[in-house]
């Protein structure tokens, strides 16, 4: 048996298969939910991209919240702060949900629960702003637009999506351009080319139609030169003769 064979029981393959090291083995829990990792690994853009994410957050109907997928580091008691009903959390894996239980100060704060984000549990329109940090590039073509065709599925017409994630194929970045710096980032992160070269408003939109809607990008904000980015969506339905 491969070591990351161990780690299937309810996790999709390519977690278990290329992410085993950093999200579910117990040491490696421990090791990476610290600042001065999390900010080095995000070249120290972490505080700012979780700050724009919240700030944005400020604009956005909170009457249910969706985290979708756990994160390291301070997002989560952020999120908790600036809502004042429960924030629904979900992730494939347990020992992040329980770190993320961990974070909370009271049993009504965090509404978690154990769902492959490609097949959620909820109701259609259930959610009024789903928020997703660092997820997409994590995962290959097909996955990714499961996960999206969810989030479309589960965000109420009038909702928001915000979604902080790396920036589209940074040719012209210094990082981008130094070769050893690419073959290391791609390798340790094989689906990240991938999202490079998605057109993500366009793949939200494919999916959005799927379920009778249609997004528009309502706002984004480029940090570290367009290597990362925060980008706000907003949800509507489609007429029904367009639809057509």
């Amino acid at each position: 048996m491969k070591l990351y064979q161990r780690f299937l029981d309810g996790i999709p393959w390519y977690l278990a298969r290329h992410y085993w090291w950093a999200y579910l083995w117990p040491r490696s829990v421990w090791f990476f939910d610290h600042q001065p990792i999390i900010n080095a690994i995000l070249f120290g853009q972490y505080r700012k991209l979780m700050d724009t994410t919240i700030e944005r957050l400020k604009e956005a109907p909170l009457e249910r919240v969706l985290q979708l997928t756990c994160v390291y580091g301070s997002l989560t008691p952020s999120l908790i702060r600036q809502i004042s009903t429960p924030l629904h959390i979900t992730d494939a894996a347990m020992i992040q949900l329980e770190l993320a239980r961990s974070k909370s100060t009271g049993t009504s704060e965090l509404l978690p629960t154990r769902m492959n984000a490609e097949s959620l549990g909820y109701k259609q329109d259930v959610f009024t702003t789903t928020v997703l940090f660092f997820l997409l590039h994590e995962m290959p073509a097909e996955a990714r637009r499961n996960t999206l065709s969810e989030a479309m599925r589960t965000l109420a017409p009038g909702g928001t999506l915000l979604i902080t994630e790396y920036g589209p194929l940074p040719t012209g970045h210094w990082l981008y351009r130094f070769l050893p710096f690419r073959w290391l980032l791609t390798t340790l992160e094989p689906f990240l080319d991938g999202f490079w070269h998605d057109n993500l408003p366009a793949l939200l939109n494919e999916m959005a139609s799927l379920h009778g809607k249609s997004v528009c990008q309502s706002w984004n904000s480029t940090i570290f030169s367009g290597f990362y980015r925060v980008s706000e969506f907003k949800l509507s339905s489609t007429p029904q003769n367009e639809a057509g």
